[in-house]
C-alpha cells in the first residue's frame, strides 16, 4: 500500500489487490457489504492519518477509482462538493455516512474504463452468451441434479476455478448473508454418476456442504455470475486457461 499527501486536505493511497487480500477483502466485496466498506475505509484512514487532522474531522470523503490491480482511495477533509471530481468530471465522492454509495460509484468506474469496459456487466454477459447452457437449462425434458457448496472466501472460488473445469454443468455464484456459494447444476444425461461424484469432491476440498437451498439463494441472494461462474473467474481472475 502506497500514500501520498497531495495536499492539507488530500490523502492518496494505492492499494493493491495484494493489500486487500491481506485485509481478507475483494473489489466483489466492495459492491455488497455496507458495513464491511465501512469499516474498510476507516481501517485505511486510520493507518494513514498518523497526525489525526482526518479522523477528527466530520466532513470525510471518499473518492473510490478501482482497477484490475486494486483500487486508488482519495481522503478529503473540508472539500467543497462542486470540487470533488474525477478527471472526467464526474462526481466520485462518496459520504462516509453512506457507504452504501460505493458499491454503484465501483460499477460506474469499472465500467468507465476503456480497458476495463463491462468488467461486472461481463459476469452475466458472457455467461448468457452459452447458449448450449441457457437452453438445456430451459428444457424441463432436460433432467438434472443440484448442489450447492458453501465457499470461506472468494479466494476460494479462485482456487477452485483453476482446478475444477466442468464440460456438462453449469455454475452460479452468489453472495448470500455475507458468504459466497456456488450452485453446481450437473446435466444427467451428459454426465456418469462417478464424474459428478469426482468433481463434487473436488469442490469439498474448497467449499463446504451447506444446508441453504439452491431456491433460496435464487430468491434472496446476489446473483454474481450466472450459467458459467467457474469459467468465468478463471477468465477475469486468473486468465484464459
Amino acid at each position: 500500500m502506497e500514500m501520498e499527501r497531495i495536499n492539507e486536505n488530500t490523502i492518496r493511497v494505492v492499494i493493491g489487490n495484494d493489500d486487500l487480500s491481506e485485509r481478507g477483502i475483494t473489489v466483489l466485496d466492495l459492491l455488497g457489504n455496507h458495513k464491511q466498506i465501512e469499516g474498510f475505509f476507516y481501517s485505511i484512514l486510520e493507518e494513514v492519518d498518523v497526525d489525526h487532522q482526518f479522523q477528527d474531522n466530520d466532513a470525510v470523503t471518499f473518492q473510490v477509482l478501482p482497477n484490475r490491480n486494486g483500487l486508488e482511495l482519495f481522503i478529503s477533509k473540508n472539500v467543497d462538493e462542486d470540487d470533488v471530481t474525477d478527471d472526467n468530471g464526474a462526481d466520485a465522492s462518496v459520504d462516509s455516512d453512506h457507504p452504501d454509495q460505493v458499491s454503484d460509484q465501483i460499477k460506474e468506474h469499472l465500467l468507465e474504463k476503456d480497458d476495463q469496459k463491462d468488467f461486472f456487466s461481463n459476469f452475466k454477459s458472457q455467461a448468457s452468451d452459452s447458449n448450449d447452457i441457457e437452453d438445456y437449462l430451459n428444457d424441463d425434458g432436460q433432467p438434472t441434479t443440484t448442489r450447492v457448496v458453501k465457499l470461506h472466501s472468494f479466494e476460494d472460488m479462485i482456487s477452485l476455478a483453476r482446478v475444477l473445469h466442468l464440460e456438462n454443468a453449469a455454475s452460479n455464484l452468489y453472495q448470500y448473508n455475507g458468504n459466497y456459494y456456488l450452485e453446481l447444476i450437473f446435466f444427467v444425461n451428459e454426465s456418469s454418476k462417478e464424474s459428478i461424484k469426482d468433481e463434487l469432491a473436488v469442490a469439498y476440498e474448497y467449499a463446504d456442504r451447506t444446508k441453504v437451498a439452491a431456491d433460496v439463494l435464487a430468491e434472496h441472494g446476489k446473483l454474481i455470475m450466472e450459467h458459467s461462474a467457474l469459467e468465468l473467474t478463471r477468465f477475469h481472475f486468473i486468465g484464459n486457461n
